[in-house]
């Protein structure tokens, strides 16, 4: 079979749940041609770069606008109406990745991204030939009505609470199957804790807290690690800044009361995750996903409303997490949950919730849908 694989640069999450399923699939049908795509490579430079940064713009600038879109755009009937004007849009924009999915002639397409799903819509409404077999891989907890496309053959979500979600808004139940969000193959692979925590100069003895500003750099890292410092319990921080190198020296450079070793990018987040007992992070669909996997639990520091609001809410009500809106009670809020028994459970919870094989389960059950209608 020949599988395409389509993504969108919004976020570094979409692109690796697309990464995690073109691995699994070449893992359980290395006989197959699988392609991974992300659509934005086939608009111009600065299409590309109003949709990729005007993203990041918005939510880091922004966040109750993007709020309100978030939820004027929630809406089932809404989307339902403008279904022609969003695939003729879609389609018309890029033409492109059209071109491009015509040449390649896929008998079925992986979608970790709305935005493929309404260009494979408007071609399907325009040629009867076409017909490859779409999965709809939803990369939050909860699903957007932006995500809910009539062209969907299956839908892939990550917990009962989305698949109910969807079926409530008129998804048939049998079109949406629990698999959890994609995540790479070596969350689920055995670390050597002691090595890696050796290899980056921990200590035994105190707890890790690891804090992360997401693949951009975003987010109120030096303010997160000046509250920190205010925790009178021991503990020891690996800091992740991505890829905003500025930000990394500016961390780097600072005198800290408790060990702490600042990255930039890094490309072992399985290893830092594994030796840490706690993650103070963003809820974005991805990075929990993969945490849960190991079983680690998360501390969530002013979530942006919208899906991660939506992640913190899933995460709250199963006992994996804590919340707090406001980086001054962290001091407080730290040091009552290291070493603690809720801690402990936070961890179990996690476990329970974690789905390391998800990748793998996407592919099973599409490959199986689709070797049925042979």
């Amino acid at each position: 079979m020949r599988i395409l694989i389509a993504t969108v640069t919004a976020g570094a999450g979409h692109l690796q749940a697309a990464a995690a399923l073109e691995e699994a699939w070449r893992a359980a049908h290395p006989a197959d041609t699988v392609e991974r795509v992300d659509v934005l490579d086939f608009v111009s430079k600065l299409s590309r770069k109003l949709y990729s940064e005007g993203y990041v713009k918005v939510i880091d600038h922004a966040p109750e606008l993007y709020a309100h879109l978030f939820k004027k755009t929630d809406s089932p009937a809404l989307m339902r109406k403008l279904t022609r004007v969003r695939r003729t849009f879609a389609g018309r924009a890029n033409a492109k990745f059209v071109k491009h999915v015509k040449e390649f002639r896929p008998d079925v397409m992986l979608c970790t991204h709305f935005l493929p799903l309404e260009i494979t819509g408007a071609m399907l409404a325009k040629d009867a030939e076409f017909r490859p077999f779409t999965a709809c891989v939803v990369t939050d907890f909860e699903a957007h009505a932006l995500w809910m496309e009539p062209s969907v053959n299956l839908y892939c979500v990550a917990a009962e609470e989305t698949k109910a979600r969807l079926v409530a808004r008129g998804v048939k139940a049998e079109e949406v199957v629990v698999t959890g969000i994609p995540v790479a193959a070596k969350f689920s692979q055995a670390v050597d804790a002691a090595a890696v925590r050796k290899a980056y100069g921990l200590r035994d003895d105190l707890p890790t807290l690891l804090v992360l500003s997401g693949g951009f750099g975003m987010g109120p890292v030096a303010e997160i690690l000046a509250e920190l410092d205010k925790v009178p319990t021991p503990f020891q921080t690996l800091v992740v800044a991505g890829r905003n190198e500025e930000l990394r020296r500016e961390l780097a450079g600072q005198d800290r009361k408790h060990p702490t070793h600042v990255l930039g990018f890094v490309r072992n987040m399985h290893e830092l995750m594994t030796i840490s007992d706690l993650l103070i992070t963003k809820p974005g669909g991805l990075t929990t996903s993969e945490a849960l996997a190991l079983g680690k639990p998360l501390f969530i520091l002013n979530p942006i409303p919208g899906q991660e609001a939506a992640n913190s809410d899933f995460l709250l009500q199963h006992g994996a997490a804590e919340k707090a809106n406001r980086t001054e009670d962290l001091p407080f809020r730290i040091g009552q949950l290291l070493g603690s028994k809720k801690l402990a459970a936070m961890a179990r919870a996690a476990k329970e919730l974690g789905q390391p094989a998800a990748a793998a389960a996407v592919c099973r059950e599409v490959a199986r849908r689709c070797a049925s209608k042979l």
